[in-house]
């Protein structure tokens, strides 16, 4: 790690496509020096997209349009869906949503997307630096209590599938397969390795 953190401290300059504080908070833990600027694109769903291509496309439509605005940069941007039964569980709408949410996800194995891409003016436009992270999340079964007393802090607002896991949701949580940081909002690990692929090819 300490290899790769002398690496990126050596690259220019270098922004998040995203205005997320999660992703801003595991960047800044790794030691990243970084903007941010966060794109205005449609998030629609395509008719019988699939939930990794919809991730990535989503990532790397949000790296192309930041890099547009700021041609020498190294652009980091990603998008984070959960998917239950095939369907992609959004944000809660209120609080009757976040309930039916956690009712589908009680007692339950989900998986989260992440979808990263890197972007730099500098690398052969042809190729895009993107990927996507799949991470196994599994749900303890949830009491009407526990659904109660998880709204009522406030943390469910705003977060895709109405938890968060590093916050009080991980009291639910007794196992994951794959990336915390993933879950959290953006795989470190992959988009690290990105950024060396990017840093390599100059």
């Amino acid at each position: 790690m300490a290899s790769t953190v002398l690496l990126l401290k050596k690259m220019a300059r270098i922004i998040l496509a995203s205005s997320s504080p999660r992703r801003k908070e595991l960047l800044e833990q790794v030691g990243l020096k970084f903007e941010i600027f966060s794109p205005d694109i449609d998030e629609s769903v395509c008719i019988g997209e699939s939930a990794d291509h919809y991730v990535q496309r989503l990532a790397e439509q949000k790296a192309q349009a930041i890099l547009a605005q700021f041609p020498d940069a190294i652009v980091i941007a990603a998008d984070t869906i959960l998917v239950l039964d095939h369907k992609i569980i959004g944000k809660p709408e209120s609080k009757q949503h976040a309930f039916e949410i956690w009712t589908a996800l009680s007692d339950r194995q989900h998986d989260v997307l992440s979808g990263v891409c890197l972007l730099s003016s500098e690398c052969d436009p042809n190729t895009i630096q993107s990927m996507v992270v799949r991470t196994k999340v599994y749900f303890q079964k949830l009491s009407q209590l526990d659904m109660e007393q998880y709204w009522a802090t406030g943390e469910p607002i705003g977060k895709a599938g109405a938890y968060a896991i590093q916050g009080y949701a991980a009291q639910f949580i007794p196992r994951i397969e794959g990336s915390y940081s993933n879950v959290v909002g953006l795989p470190l690990y992959e988009t690290l390795q990105l950024l060396k692929n990017i840093d390599q090819r100059k």
